[in-house]
């Protein structure tokens, strides 16, 4: 398309382009300084980690940290693979149980007909208002009354719910036209197999994201081991990351900060893989 004879979008490096480079690049910058600043300071020898004026960019490289950290949790009474494990474990249960409950959910309150379904949606909505730290102790109260202390279900079910999700999810499934639903009815086809067949392998990229979102809000979650369990062989690996500032002053901080980027690399990687997904999802969600 061409606007006064100028090619608004064209398909190669056009110099009227230069305007929008000069707006994008810094901002891109911006955002992706707190990612080199995390791999830099994981590898920051002591020296530099207490360095004054604090310095962004390593200029010793070194494994010191790493090396630390993995003695640290060679010698710990409980092996790290237990929370390796442990952490597998709620990630995919979690990432699991909240897709199906969202997409199941966002299916029903964008397609199906019924009594207050409004109300729902907007009691799903002021969700989104409440800081986990706010339903803490109403979190801990319903854990303790059905008897799940201590149990892998105390890690799992605080984060099945999930209200980002499926306010994504079902903003996305609104998108899916209904002329297409009516003629899966009109072929014999239950609710169940509309949501199956025709809903969601139409909404692959809001379930990508959605699995992003819980994998993200699980992978980096302390709260249900430090709250809801006291047994520590079913604790998971990012509360014992967390422990280890504990270990010395000077160590502990060396060994936090490899540990930060062991936790943040599955996040950035996933995120890389599921970009697309993410972007188209934010896209559609926005729209009515």
């Amino acid at each position: 398309m061409a606007v006064g004879g100028t090619k608004v979008n064209p398909k190669k490096f056009h110099r009227n382009q230069i305007p929008l480079y000069l707006y994008l690049i810094p901002i891109a910058v911006f955002m992706g300084a707190p990612i080199v600043y995390i791999i830099n300071h994981a590898f920051k020898p002591m020296d530099e980690l207490f360095a004054f004026p604090p310095r962004f960019f390593v200029t010793h490289p070194s494994l010191d940290n790493f090396c630390n950290l993995f003695k640290t949790t060679a010698g710990s009474t409980i092996p790290i693979s237990r929370y390796i494990f442990n952490s597998l474990i709620v990630c995919v249960a979690v990432v699991v149980l909240s897709i199906l409950i969202s997409t199941m959910a966002g299916f029903a309150l964008s397609k199906m007909k019924f009594r207050l379904k409004g109300p729902i949606f907007e009691v799903n909505n002021l969700a989104l208002m409440f800081v986990a730290t706010a339903v803490t102790i109403p979190r801990y109260l319903t854990i303790n009354t059905i008897g799940i202390l201590d149990t892998y279900w105390a890690h799992i079910l605080p984060l099945v719910a999930m209200p980002v999700c499926l306010f994504l999810i079902k903003q996305f499934i609104d998108q899916v036209p209904d002329s297409l639903l009516e003629a899966a009815q009109l072929e014999g086809a239950s609710a169940w197999t509309i949501y199956r067949k025709v809903v969601m392998p139409l909404t692959k990229p809001a379930i990508a994201t959605g699995a992003i979102l819980a994998f993200q809000a699980v992978w980096t979650n302390t709260e249900t081991s430090s709250l809801f369990t006291s047994a520590e062989g079913i604790r998971t690996l990012p509360f014992y990351m967390n422990t280890l500032t504990a270990v010395g002053t000077v160590q502990g901080q060396g060994m936090a900060a490899a540990a930060a980027l062991i936790m943040f690399i599955p996040n950035l990687v996933l995120f890389i893989i599921m970009q697309s997904s993410v972007m188209n999802t934010m896209a559609y969600s926005g729209m009515k």
